[in-house]
């Protein structure tokens, strides 16, 4: 399969990933030949890459880190939980949250089984969801690149499982904001960003009121948005006073945000991203965080079409590990021409060839459709 751009998506292609919505129903069905109503509508929901089926990319495979099964169950809880707050007759017993971050712990010693069987597979960008699902998925994808950090720091399984809590609720406060701001299709005023704000207090409290669940777990929810600068809130904290799960929550939150297609604003795929953090490493961001995070995330996803800087393209065939910034690819392309015989090429062991570049939209000769 390989990664392509809905806006180069011809009919008669075929999907390799189903797109769901935020109950887990499928809009649109992997293995079906693609149709124009079909590529209306990935565009209306803004979904701006897909995975497709075709020869060009025979045998490439990309399998995500945990199964749809139990991705999906733990979205589910993620919403039960989160919607008990958002209630608007009346507000929930602390019991009844209780009761849900207690399913919501025993849904991270599932993941965090799945996710250490699976580490060294590297790739989370399976999964294409619309974007009304933000909040839930945006929760369980954040716990899943923080405990892939959280193992390639070493941390102890007591640790990665306060971890995986601290990361799955670190935005329930968000759940009594305003949804009219909450969920508003385009850019914030100060007032309702002043609002969104004050998610990260709402989810100190609720959190801390819980016997089920540490303090540092609340404090997770406290200080994902305080930055090593002081420049973040809600409180403009700094270096060590921020708490280290905090410190890893904020480059998988960040990482998340920027990954995810909003209504009012295009995804960045994850080099451009990775790029962005970076620029705030040891400012911003923990650096060593940052780099456990490179060495346990595909960066250049299997599927991806990429150009090298002396001009070849090719197709993201597997990670190297430690290296994500040097896949192997299958070449496709040589100046300008596509080849009949693609072969491999490992850029770990070609120092002098880099990736400059992605081609979303190429659409080879051989497999045009009329």
């Amino acid at each position: 399969m390989r990664l392509i751009s809905t806006r180069a998506l011809k009919p008669g292609m075929v999907l390799a990933t189903t797109v769901y919505n935020m109950r887990g129903q499928a809009l649109i069905h992997d293995n079906v030949p693609i149709t124009e109503r079909m590529i209306s509508r990935l565009q209306e929901l803004s979904i701006q890459y897909v995975y497709i089926e075709d020869s060009l990319s025979s045998g490439i495979h990309v399998k995500g880190t945990v199964s749809s099964k139990v991705r999906q169950q733990a979205v589910n809880d993620i919403e039960k939980t989160f919607n008990q707050l958002s209630a608007s007759d009346a507000s929930p017993s602390v019991l009844m949250i209780e009761d849900s971050a207690k399913q919501l712990k025993q849904v991270i010693d599932v993941v965090l089984s799945e996710v250490k069987a699976n580490h060294d597979l590297l790739t989370i960008l399976t999964d294409v969801f619309t974007y009304d699902s933000y909040i839930f998925h945006h929760s369980f994808n954040v716990t899943l690149y923080t405990l892939s950090i959280g193992l390639e720091l070493k941390l102890s399984q007591k640790q990665l499982e306060q971890l995986g809590v601290g990361a799955i609720l670190h935005d329930i406060g968000k759940m009594l904001v305003p949804e009219e701001i909450l969920l508003k299709p385009g850019k914030l005023t100060e007032d309702e960003f002043f609002e969104i704000k004050k998610h990260s207090e709402h989810g100190f409290d609720i959190l801390r009121q819980l016997h089920s669940v540490s303090l540092i777990i609340a404090h997770c929810a406290y200080q994902h948005h305080e930055r090593l600068d002081g420049s973040g809130y809600p409180r403009g904290i700094k270096g060590e006073d921020i708490h280290p799960f905090a410190k890893i929550i904020a480059v998988a939150d960040v990482f998340d945000a920027m990954t995810s297609n909003r209504v009012y604003r295009k995804a960045m795929l994850p080099h451009q991203a990775l790029e962005v953090l970076y620029a705030g490493s040891g400012s911003l961001f923990d650096a060593q965080v940052i780099e456990a995070f490179r060495s346990s995330v595909a960066i250049y996803p299997n599927g991806m079409i990429v150009e090298l800087n002396d001009g070849r393209k090719g197709i993201v065939t597997d990670q190297n590990k430690g290296g994500t910034d040097r896949p192997v690819i299958r070449i496709i392309e040589e100046d300008g021409q596509e080849l009949n015989s693609p072969y491999p090429l490992d850029l770990s062991r070609e120092l002098d060839k880099v990736i400059t570049g992605f081609d979303p939209d190429y659409e080879p000769q051989s497999l045009k459709i009329k």
